[in-house]
Order: C-alpha cells, then sequence, then structure tokens
C-alpha cells in the first residue's frame, strides 16, 4: 500500500500506534497480540510501560502498551478512486448503480441480470460487501453463514481538543469480537476521529440510527446465529446500542483511555456499516471466507484491515482465478 501511494503520489503519514491496556486484566491478551505482530515480522514493534506511554502520550491512561511505529493513515476513499480510475484505464467498464436481480450460469459462462445491464463472464468474483452472502445465495453457492450489519459510529474532536492526541491510540481488543473497540484516530486531513462503536444495523445499509427495513431486519432477527449470538453476549449488544443514542455513554467509553475527554470536546461525525460473517453456532468470523465453484467465486468475509491489504488480497486472488480459469 505503502509502494502505491507514492506510485500514484497519494499523501499517506507513518504517525505510529499505541494498543493500550487499561486494566491489569487485558494484559493477557495485550501480550498476545505482541507475539502475533513479532510472528508477523512487524519491526521495532515495542511493549512499553505507563511512564514510556505518557512520554509520548500524556494524557492517555494505560498500565502498559504495544507501540507500533509502522502504523499510519491514508483517505482510502482517495485510494478506491485511483483503483477505478487504473482499472478503466486498462479497459474495465464500472457499472455503478447496477443492483443485481438475477444470476444464472449457461454453459460455462455466468449470467448477471442487473437494473440496466446484462453481464455475461467466464468467471463471476462476488465483492459485495454486505450483499455478498446473497450474490452467493443468487449464483447458488450454499453457505450457512450471513452477513450481519454491525454500524460504527464515530465523533470528531473539536480544534480545541485534538491536541490530546498525537498517534492512534486503540485499546486491546475484545478477544470474542472482531471488531478494534473505540479508539483515536488520526484523519490524513487533519483532525482526530472518536470511535467508532459496534451496534447492529436495521438494514444492510443502514448508516443512520433512524434507518430501518422491515424485511433486512426480520432475515437478521430470525436467522439461527445472530439469535445465539444475542444471547451470549447480550449486555454487550445493550451497552452499543446505549452508546449510539447516549453520547454521555459514548463519552465514558472513551475515558477509559482519555480521561480529560468531555462530551464538550466532541461532536457527532460519520458512520459506516461492517459486513460481519456469523456462523449458526453465533460466532463472527474473524478471518477470510471465501466459496469457490465452477465459474463462481464469493468473497463473504474480510475482515479489518482489509482495506490496507486490499492489494495484498487482489493479488492473492488473482493467483486463485488464474488457477481457477487455468492461465
Amino acid at each position: 500500500m505503502l509502494a502505491f501511494c507514492e506510485a500514484q503520489d497519494i499523501p499517506y503519514d507513518i504517525c505510529g500506534k499505541l494498543i493500550v491496556a487499561t486494566q491489569e486484566s487485558e494484559l493477557p491478551y495485550l501480550e498476545q497480540v505482541y507475539q502475533r505482530g513479532v510472528a508477523n515480522g512487524l519491526t521495532g514493534i515495542a511493549k512499553i510501560g505507563p511512564a514510556a506511554v505518557r512520554d509520548i502520550e500524556p494524557h492517555i491512561r494505560a498500565v502498559a502498551a504495544i507501540r507500533v511505529p509502522q502504523a499510519g493513515i491514508v483517505d482510502y476513499r482517495r485510494v478506491a478512486a485511483r483503483y477505478a480510475d487504473l482499472l478503466r484505464a486498462d479497459g474495465v467498464d464500472c457499472l455503478l448503480g447496477n443492483a443485481v436481480r438475477h444470476i444464472q450460469r449457461s454453459g460455462q459462462r455466468t449470467i448477471v441480470l442487473t437494473d440496466h445491464a446484462e453481464v455475461h463472464a467466464r468467471l463471476l468474483l462476488n465483492c459485495a460487501g454486505l450483499y455478498s452472502d446473497m450474490i452467493a445465495a443468487l449464483a447458488g453457492q450454499g453457505s450457512e453463514i450471513q452477513i450481519l450489519p454491525f454500524r460504527g459510529e464515530y465523533y470528531e474532536l473539536t480544534p480545541a481538543a485534538a491536541g490530546y492526541i498525537n498517534h492512534l491510540v486503540y485499546p486491546v481488543p475484545h478477544p470474542d469480537f472482531p471488531f478494534l473497540g473505540v479508539h483515536f484516530t488520526r484523519m490524513i486531513g487533519g483532525g482526530i476521529e472518536a470511535g467508532p462503536n459496534a451496534v447492529l444495523a436495521f438494514r444492510r445499509e443502514g448508516y443512520s440510527r433512524w434507518d430501518w427495513q422491515a424485511a433486512e431486519l426480520w432475515e437478521t432477527l430470525r436467522y439461527t446465529g445472530f439469535r445465539r449470538l444475542a444471547a451470549k453476549h447480550w449486555r454487550m449488544g445493550l451497552g452499543e446500542l446505549h452508546r449510539s443514542y447516549s453520547k454521555r455513554a459514548f463519552v465514558r467509553a472513551l475515558q477509559a483511555l482519555l480521561p480529560a475527554i468531555q462530551a464538550r470536546d466532541l461532536r457527532r461525525s460519520k458512520s459506516g456499516v461492517r459486513a460481519t460473517a456469523c456462523n449458526p453456532q453465533g460466532e463472527l468470523l474473524d478471518d477470510y471466507h471465501i466459496l469457490e465453484d465452477p465459474g463462481i467465486f464469493s468473497i463473504c468475509n474480510a475482515p479489518s484491515p482489509a482495506a490496507t491489504s486490499s492489494l495484498s488480497i487482489g493479488q492473492s486472488l488473482a493467483e486463485r482465478v488464474r488457477a481457477h480459469l487455468g492461465a
């Protein structure tokens, strides 16, 4: 990604990251994260104590932390737009606003019918995110997993409060969830974001707290995997829902990392929706889930850091596609 940004003149900032344990009980999980970093070849990664944390992040409360000097930020919308420009320059058609209605196999070809086009292909590569499981089902691929939409909401620190944070500052991730927890992120254009939470969206593209669709909400609620997930983690789910509608509760979650933060320091910002795959046992998948059938690939789970890793993921998929087509 760094090489791509440099080649395409896209600004980025290697600002470094702290992963912070605020309680003694989090230290074993912090150690697991550290060992993964070492195993994945990160250089310069280091465990540091409270005094060292205060030296680089004076306002952060920590009993221990991991410093990751290689972490950085980029405007990913700009990265994705450049992907599209390069594809178009190579003769690729980007058919935007074409909802897929039907998929059928005809001999060695796949036919995709959309609102505005009929596309014939030797191979269909389904990377439809929030709708990847539905596209896979339309293509006749059987899978027991279902995509659950979890909305992540952000606040932005006011300019007066932005000086509280110098790096990316993350909590220790919860071992049972593929979510990062509320954290502080420097933005490439300036400013600091705080968040996100992880609240069930009431539709697949439920980017607003007030956005819902009865059919998609019922699809989620009746799924066995979701009911089992909710039965195991209903307290956490209610807490996330509370933080979605209560700024005061959101602030309290941030104060675990940054005690000085107050409600007046935050203004509501954007939100996103995670496409999170769940199995019938009520477990959220924390690894890639790829279905492969003749003429059809479906990527039904690509967890964080999928954006950062998108070029590597693309290279891996391209190799599988070449093998599949005998190229």
